[in-house]
Parts: C-alpha cells; sequence; structure tokens
C-alpha cells in the first residue's frame, strides 16, 4: 500500500515564467536520495485528481520537501501547482519510489552526473545527503540548460562543490545562448567534439567512469546512444552491470 497523504505549501519560489520550487511539508516515509514521489490535485472542472511524478531536490535528512518544477504550457497539473499558495493543501504519496540512486551506482574513478531542465533536482539531493560518495575519486555535476537564467540552483551547486573540497566539479551548458562561464551547444554535440571533456579536464571511457543520465528524454538517449557507439558503454542493470544509468523526466 502506498496511500496518498496531504502535504502542506510553506513556500512557492518563482524563478522564472516557467520555473518554480514548492516547499513543502508532510509526515512521508523516509526514502533514499535520487529517488521521486507523486504529487496530485483535483481539477476542480473535470472533479478528477491529476497526478505526476517529481523528483526530491531536498535530501532524506533535510525536515521540508523541495520539488523543482517546469511550467507546462497547458499542463494539467503544472499550472494548477503553479497558482498553490502558502497553507494551501496537495496530495503526496507516503513512499517513494525510484533506483535512481547511489546504493544502485558500482564503484567506479569518475561519476558523471549529466542534467538537463528540472532533471538536476536528484543529483542535488544525493550530493546535499552525501552518503556513499567516497566511492567515487571524482564527481562532475553538468547542467544544461536553455538560458543562462534557467541555472536557478548554479548557487547551491557552488556551496557543494566547496563542500567537496575539489571531488566535485561543475559545468554548465547552455543551448540557447552564448555566456562565458558555460559551454553551448547540446550534450551529445559537446561530448562528440570532445569539448566537454576537455574542459573538465577528464575523460569518459568505460574503464574509470559511470554515467549517469537526467531529464530530457532526448537528452537521455541521443546521448545513451553515443556512448553506447563511440565509447564502449552499456546499460547497467542489476542482473547485468554496466556503465550508465538513466531516469527519464517525463
Amino acid at each position: 500500500m502506498n496511500p496518498w497523504i496531504n502535504a502542506t505549501v510553506l513556500e512557492k519560489k518563482k524563478w522564472t515564467n516557467h520555473l518554480f520550487s514548492l516547499i513543502l511539508k508532510a509526515p512521508i516515509a523516509s526514502f533514499n536520495a535520487g529517488q521521486f514521489t507523486k504529487l496530485a490535485l483535483y481539477n476542480e472542472q473535470t472533479g478528477k485528481k491529476v497526478q505526476r511524478a517529481y523528483s526530491y531536490l531536498n535530501s532524506p535528512s533535510e525536515k521540508n520537501i523541495e520539488i523543482y518544477i517546469v511550467r507546462v504550457i497547458n499542463g494539467k497539473l503544472s499550472n494548477l501547482l503553479y497558482n498553490l499558495q502558502s497553507d494551501d493543501k496537495i496530495l503526496i504519496k507516503k513512499h517513494s519510489f525510484g533506483f535512481f540512486t547511489i546504493n544502485e551506482i558500482p564503484d567506479s574513478e569518475i561519476l558523471w552526473m549529466f542534467a538537463t531542465g528540472t532533471g538536476i533536482a536528484p543529483y542535488l539531493s544525493i550530493l546535499k545527503e552525501g552518503k556513499n560518495i567516497r566511492k567515487f575519486n571524482n564527481i562532475v555535476l553538468i547542467h544544461a540548460v536553455k538560458y543562462q537564467n534557467e541555472l536557478v540552483y548554479l548557487p547551491l551547486m557552488k556551496e557543494l562543490r566547496t563542500k567537496y573540497q575539489g571531488k566535485l566539479k561543475i559545468q554548465t551548458i547552455l543551448s540557447r545562448e552564448k555566456n562565458k562561464n558555460s559551454l553551448t551547444g547540446r550534450i551529445p554535440f559537446l561530448l562528440k567534439n570532445q569539448r566537454l571533456e576537455k574542459t573538465v579536464n577528464l575523460s569518459i571511457n568505460p574503464k574509470t567512469s559511470h554515467i549517469m543520465l537526467c531529464g530530457n528524454p532526448h537528452m537521455v538517449k541521443d546521448t545513451y546512444i553515443f556512448l553506447k557507439n563511440n565509447r564502449n558503454m552499456k546499460k547497467h542493470l542489476r542482473r547485468e552491470p554496466g556503465h550508465i544509468t538513466m531516469e527519464n523526466y517525463w
């Protein structure tokens, strides 16, 4: 059984016209960093419950829940969530879901965390919690967005980089504009021309690296295909260990 329970909205952070975060309070069961939950509201016009899956951005040890959300044009739930105010109620699942966790990742020299958009959330949860991170010598956190103003969690990423004292590298990517502090283009392209690896001064290969992919399904698919065909890497499964762990974000 995984019942719906009530969550109270403590705060809503509007980052841009289409990006926002909800800070919630709810008596959920314990979860592992990297897992996701489901949120739901009733549509007043149809009377039907609308639900979607969202990853926790907060670590399991934090008392409040933080969910990072993109407002989708004509989205059935995201627009309802966007209009919530403090003290409003929302439904959340008691127990969490998913295997996109560090416990599922084999030991490796370098852990590469690739994210697009709100797919950054599970990585921030994992890095804030910090458990089992010692089995990696280096961690590279890559966040790809369209525009600079969508890097809303960059200050937190920089705080985490300081926390890990050289173990964590961060690299931002913009696809629709240029900025001297970010690479420009799509992740598969930046892997193909090796610009990403040259910038962070680390290389991706099956002997030393494990790849985590989270976000836009097109990025996940295209990056997986590139790594499979050009770096001799394969999907990681419990029954058959590999080099790539994936999570589509919608």
